[in-house]
């Protein structure tokens, strides 16, 4: 009887230690499919459903990986066609989602971190430089990789990374991500372009630069990206 004692004890505090982790997954989904309604109120797990007669072939099925917008267009030199679940409403509570990115000779994709998911990727023409910077953990180290035509790659949750058009050619990448809505923060804009601005005293200490410089910089994001 002791013996059983001790046994459910034990059971009963790896249940405790456990517990955070099995309430930390998302929920699977309990249909077959969960069409957004964009109107509707985003809560914890996504967009409300619309009724189930209004989906199909429209919401299923996208023909929007096809180019979005000229790379030059762009003063990065780079065109993001985003398919998450605000462009794809069939993504809604899938946990899954994708872009498409296009770039000029020498487009870069700027230093960017997805707060919510893990990016896998392939390379359908061009060659890119890859960078991934750890986290202080692992010391800042950057990880680098010219990634070419059929290549794929992984970049961690959380981790900054960007993409550069090292070739003479212009380049594409499709990737995926292990979220409906995998969010993006772009570095350079978050730290100058964003609203209100972040006070110039802050950015002179952490970045251990003359005022004036920071200003120029800030004059560079306005307007965002």
């Amino acid at each position: 009887m002791e013996h059983l004692q001790k046994a459910l004890t034990v059971l009963f505090a790896t249940l405790l230690l456990l517990a955070p982790l099995l309430m930390a997954t998302d929920p699977d989904p309990l249909q077959d499919f969960c069409v957004a309604d964009l109107s509707g109120r985003l809560s914890v797990n996504g967009y409300p459903c619309q009724p189930s007669a209004a989906a199909g072939d429209k919401f299923l099925f996208s023909n929007r990986a096809t180019r979005g917008g000229d790379p030059m267009a762009n003063p990065n030199g780079s065109n993001v066609t985003e398919l998450d679940v605000n462009e794809w409403p069939g993504l809604n509570t899938l946990g899954v989602s994708m872009n498409r990115v296009d770039f000029a000779p020498g487009g870069t994709n700027p230093p960017h971190i997805h707060p919510r998911a893990t990016e896998i990727g392939v390379m359908i023409r061009g060659e890119l430089l890859l960078g991934i910077i750890g986290s202080l953990d692992s010391g800042n180290r950057y990880y680098s990789k010219v990634v070419r035509a059929g290549e794929t790659f992984v970049i961690p949750r959380g981790l900054m990374h960007f993409q550069f058009n090292v070739g003479k050619e212009p380049a594409t990448m499709v990737v995926s991500f292990n979220s409906q809505n995998p969010g993006i923060v772009f570095v350079p804009l978050t730290l100058f372009g964003s609203s209100p601005p972040i006070p110039t005293p802050v950015l002179v200490k952490a970045l251990r630069v003359d005022a004036e410089v920071v200003e120029l910089l800030k004059s560079k994001f306005t307007g965002g990206y």
